[in-house]
């Protein structure tokens, strides 16, 4: 598979897709057991825009994804189903920051279980990879890079809180429905609270960039055995997780992920009996998707 970790570039992304966060924009327009099922597939398009397989590695590069699926199939999909359920009756009490905090550490967990799994076929492709696909991949990085810029850092302060306002809109809307004006108008105070500095987020992005590509054209140069190699895709794992505990930013990133939890509670706190009840239908819907398809893996 095709993936040296990048938790807001190539890994990050993977994730989401493969967990909870990253299955609701497909999601939104199907069903999820849809959306899963043809996830092997998405997933493999998607990381051959980055590197371009030859075509020696496509067939593994397949059955390693398939691997993977089948794995996180048997293994996850019910655990997935609990938090839901968990998040099912938060919806119905009165969580607090710490609450979503620990759901959010779990989220965390789980992600960097799914990354430790993969080590072996991240190693191996990493070692098979040639010099101009490390240099597409690079390509592809500046062009997300720029498209983050257009779109999250375009216009004064006023005009990124209010793109970064609609994103989360987006989200919430999705799981509860339509808000009114003034539930709408105080999530967006919420919203606005958070720091804001677009710099610092492309400037982790792309240092996570810088290091990816160094691994991948370390060990494109030096062709270490795969132990060797594993053990380094595994501490750029590590690095992409503790990274911002160690940061020179750390009071940023902390800031932020304590208003994003503000944020959630707001949302949750201005939520109507009608929303939350829309918003518990949908995470049964998941529910029972989840456990129908770790059903049909056995």
């Amino acid at each position: 598979m095709t993936k040296s970790n990048m938790q807001q570039g190539w890994f990050h992304r993977t994730l989401r897709y493969l967990l909870l966060a990253g299955l609701l924009a497909l999601a939104g327009c199907s069903s999820l057991r849809l959306a899963y099922n043809h996830g092997d597939t998405v997933l493999y398009w998607w990381l051959d825009a980055y590197v371009d397989f030859n075509t020696e590695q496509k067939s593994w590069v397949k059955k390693d994804i398939d691997n993977l699926f089948s794995w996180h199939r048997k293994t996850q999909l019910h655990d997935y189903a609990q938090v839901l359920q968990n998040a099912q009756r938060q919806l119905q009490g009165n969580p607090g920051p710490a609450e979503l905090m620990a759901d959010y550490k779990d989220i965390k967990s789980r992600t960097q279980l799914l990354l430790f799994k993969a080590e072996p076929e991240l190693t191996e492709l990493a070692r098979s990879l040639r010099p101009e696909q490390i240099a597409k991949l690079e390509k592809k990085f500046n062009a997300n890079n720029e498209e983050f810029r257009k779109k999250n850092m375009k216009g004064d302060r006023e005009r990124q809180q209010k793109f970064r306002f609609k994103k989360s809109m987006e989200q919430f809307e999705l799981w509860f429905g339509n808000f009114s004006r003034e539930q709408e108008e105080l999530i967006r105070k919420a919203s606005d609270a958070r720091p804001l500095d677009n710099e610092i987020w492309l400037d982790e992005r792309m240092r996570r960039q810088k290091n990816i590509l160094a691994l991948l054209q370390r060990i494109q140069h030096d062709k270490p055995g795969k132990e060797a190699a594993m053990a380094q895709i595994h501490g750029l794992i590590l690095d992409g997780f503790e990274r911002l505990e160690h940061s020179e930013r750390k009071a940023f990133f902390d800031a932020s992920t304590e208003a994003n939890i503000q944020l959630v509670l707001t949302v949750l706190r201005l939520a109507t009996p009608a929303q939350k009840a829309h918003a518990t239908k949908r995470m049964q819907d998941w529910i029972d998707d989840f456990n129908t398809l770790a059903a049909e893996a056995r």
